[in-house]
């Protein structure tokens, strides 16, 4: 089984936000209990007697206004991100991370979360299908923290499998999304620090924490299917999901394809 972990960052509601993003990674499920143990060691760092206490939670650590981030200065805070994500960053080959990035004045009213679910739903169910392609037969199965949307999303799940999403029916899932408390999930804290990465590159335009993971997008054939920047502002953005598909679909059929390194960086 493939399990899909996906946290969101940013606000709908917040104006001082530009972005909302839905992230994650997906994980083999043998994968899950090493990836586990790292960041209880990382905790254990941070607070050894009661590391259980220690959530890794993005922007409370990058806010620094509560235990034991509080005690920390701007730099040791950052630094702590960064170990997480460093955790991602050398997981296995297999691991590989899935984030939708909104600009959200380009699509009003409209569900943002529910616009993201369902693209990354679509981009889950591909890249399973390119497993079976390769004579993998896991199915997956989506995993997000506990939220207001847990209802709509399940329900979106059961349509995506009949009725399909724009992008065709949902073939390979398990079943409907489980929804856990993140505080008792490590692999949901790492989704959490995905997306926060992410909505930190497109919304305040800082790379230092995307790119400790840029390489573990999902891509295939030089192109990154694993992140998507949704917008109408810029047609000729430069970030590596917009950039690579323009790039494989106006190159010739012999061009060779890019790699992360070749996009820039803000």
């Amino acid at each position: 089984m493939h399990l899909l972990y996906l946290d969101d960052a940013g606000s709908a509601d917040n104006k001082n936000e530009q972005y909302i993003v839905l992230g994650g990674l997906s994980v083999f499920e043998a994968q899950a209990s090493f990836l586990t143990n790292e960041l209880d060691q990382l905790a254990e760092s941070i607070s050894p007697a009661n590391p259980q206490d220690v959530e890794f939670h993005a922007s409370e650590i990058f806010a620094r206004r509560e235990h034991p981030w509080n005690k920390m200065s701007k730099e040791e805070a950052q630094g702590v991100i960064k170990a997480v994500l460093q955790v991602i960053a050398k997981s296995y080959d297999s691991a590989c991370v899935f984030a939708c990035a909104i600009h959200k004045a380009s699509y009003p009213n409209t569900d943002l979360i529910e616009h993201s679910f369902e693209d990354l739903c679509s981009r889950f169910d591909r890249y399973l299908a390119r497993l079976r392609l390769d004579g993998g037969r896991q199915r997956g199965l989506i995993i997000l923290d506990e939220s207001s949307h847990e209802t709509t999303l399940q329900n979106l799940t059961k349509d995506f499998r009949t009725l399909g999403t724009k992008w065709g029916v949902i073939r390979n899932l398990a079943d409907t999304p489980f929804f856990v408390n993140s505080k008792a999930s490590r692999i949901v804290q790492l989704a959490d620090h995905v997306a926060y990465a992410v909505f930190r590159r497109y919304n305040a335009s800082d790379t230092q924490y995307f790119d400790i993971i840029a390489s573990k997008f999902d891509s295939a054939e030089g192109v990154v299917h694993g992140l998507v920047h949704k917008q109408t502002i810029n047609p000729n953005c430069m970030c590596p999901g917009s950039l690579s598909r323009r790039f494989t679909k106006n190159r010739p059929e012999r061009a060779s394809s890019p790699t992360i390194s070749d996009f820039p960086t803000l």
